[in-house]
């Protein structure tokens, strides 16, 4: 800002000096006024980070959707087939925390527009993969994108809807945006799967991805806090700490987690994040303020953030295996089931951001925590001959439950600190949510696994079946091999009961820590925005 040294004019005399006259500078046109009116305006920013929100949860559903399809036409062995949708979340989770701080030097519309593009182009990848290998090479990919999007979206609606109450209302918008994704994944992936080769499932990805960067780019305006110099010691530490910790957590499922590739990658994460809290410490412009975490609500908020999507993603898994591989249902008929779920999901978190006006965080977190261990207790009770009329309404009693635990946990974290950290508590926010969607798609889905293998040898023994026929079913459920001759009637009873088995230790699990984290919120969360 310069300061003008003119002397000023005396009143009555004419500032312009003879001469010329000079045009003055024209007036901005219609369409330019339209264009500016345009680019930056609240409802055009909020749909652009909506979509942004759709698109990174689009990928999870679609992908979990397609894995029976893809198991079987790629051949993949049931722990390998884990790291098909953990491979998004890792890669999510690990960056995530940085992504944020990129936004904020670079500008978090430019870091935004290149998360969508990755998005994209990740889901190109996957479209195309002759291999698991490169499924999961393009799922690392699509994981970057959904990384730069998620809290750089987030950042951008802070900076535009300062209200507190208002922001509140936007982010719950927002996180219902993401049910739908999760609830259209389903629908659109079992209505291609009806017609075409799995590899087209990903296809809806990059449509969504092309109209989100079109809106991005036309209609949001830059958002730039600070250029700052970037902490690089602490988003390389912050980064390698929790990548090697989810590592550790999803490998462990497989290898064992006293193995000693785990072991190391355990005594890595730790390394880092000590590393980490001293340079944060130190650091004149941390990524992350770790004295944030001196404050028992904003602590509380990270494990509710993380454990809202430990049981969103970790039971929709759950569900939608238990769907496709015990009731054999179709991916599109598993769709539809799906919807109930994610239906009621969206229709709560709507109405969750103005309900927070008059009840402050602590009773819907709590609540929505209390009613989603009881709903996954009671699915927990279905066997695999439950019809859906006796269930329809557990799915919509979770759905709502976790809309009313994921969304004000989001707009908790952001109201616990002051406006300019926004993008750092959302940074932190987010990293939480996805180690807990990791945890949720790779814990569980391990459990599944290792209780059906578990369980299976006394299932076929029960039916009656002898050998060779149970060693052969044994080897081929390790093996992830599927075969395309119909099986027989004892064969599919007893793989269906040992995988119901698998879901049902899945849901029991989710109950205890759902409960227990209702604990937390009640006790340590802040109910009412923090007056900064």
């Amino acid at each position: 800002m310069t300061t003008s040294t003119a002397a000023p004019t005396p009143p009555g005399a004419d500032a312009t000096p003879p001469g010329p006259a000079t045009p003055s500078p024209a007036a901005p046109g219609p369409a330019a006024t339209a264009r500016s009116a345009f680019r930056g305006s609240r409802p055009v920013t909020l749909v652009a980070m909506c979509l942004g929100a759709m698109i990174t949860f689009l990928q999870i559903t679609a992908t979990v959707s397609a894995l029976t399809t893809i198991q079987r036409d790629l051949r993949v062995d049931p722990t390998t087939l884990v790291w098909i949708p953990s491979a998004y979340t890792l890669m999510v989770a690990s960056v995530v925390l940085s992504a944020a701080t990129l936004g904020n030097r670079y500008g978090r519309k430019r870091v935004f527009g290149v998360g969508v593009i990755a998005m994209i182009v990740g889901a190109a990848v996957v479209a195309s993969a002759p291999t698991v290998g490169w499924v999961i090479a393009g799922q690392l990919v699509a994981g970057l994108g959904g990384a730069l999007i998620l809290p750089n979206s987030l950042a951008i609606l802070g900076a535009t809807f300062t209200d507190p109450h208002r922001r509140t209302e936007v982010i719950t918008a927002w996180s219902a945006a993401s049910g739908i994704g999760l609830a259209v994944g389903p629908l659109i992936a079992g209505a291609l799967l009806r017609h075409h080769q799995w590899h087209s499932v990903y296809l809806s990805t990059i449509a969504l991805g092309v109209v989100t960067l079109v809106v991005a780019v036309l209609g949001v305006a830059e958002s730039r806090p600070s250029a700052a110099r970037l902490d690089v010691p602490g988003l390389l530490l912050g980064t390698v700490a929790i990548a090697a910790a989810v590592y550790a957590l999803i490998q462990g499922g497989k290898d064992g987690y006293t193995s000693p590739v785990v072991m190391a990658a355990w005594i890595v994460a730790v390394v880092a994040l000590v590393g980490f809290v001293l340079v944060e410490l130190r650091a004149s412009a941390p990524m992350l303020d770790v004295r944030l975490f001196r404050s028992a609500s904003f602590s509380a908020v990270m494990v509710v953030g993380a454990v809202s999507l430990f049981g969103f993603t970790g039971v929709a898994i759950l569900l939608v295996l238990f769907h496709e591989r015990a009731q054999a249902l179709s991916p599109l008929d598993t769709g539809w089931r799906m919807l109930v779920l994610f239906g009621a999901y969206v229709l709560v978190a709507f109405g969750a951001g103005r309900a927070i006006r008059r009840t402050g965080f602590k009773a819907p977190l709590t609540l929505g925590l209390v009613l989603g261990a009881v709903a996954s207790f009671a699915l927990a009770a279905q066997g695999p001959t439950t019809s859906f009329g006796h269930r329809w309404a557990l799915f919509a009693l979770f759905g709502a439950a976790s809309a009313l635990v994921v969304a004000p946990a989001t707009a908790a974290a952001l109201a616990s600190v002051a406006p300019a950290q926004a993008g750092m508590a959302s940074g932190a926010v987010n990293a939480a949510r996805q180690v807990g969607s990791v945890l949720g798609s790779s814990l569980l889905g391990t459990l599944l696994t290792t209780t059906m293998v578990a369980d299976l040898p006394g299932r076929l023994a029960a039916h009656q079946v002898g050998e060779p026929t149970r060693s052969a079913v044994q080897a081929a459920v390790a093996a992830g091999a599927s075969g395309g001759q119909p099986l027989p009637d004892p064969v599919r009873a007893a793989l269906a009961e040992a995988l119901t088995s698998g879901v049902q230790a899945g849901l029991r699990i989710n109950g205890v820590v759902f409960l227990v984290t209702a604990v937390l919120a009640l006790t340590l969360i802040r109910n009412r925005p923090h007056q900064h």
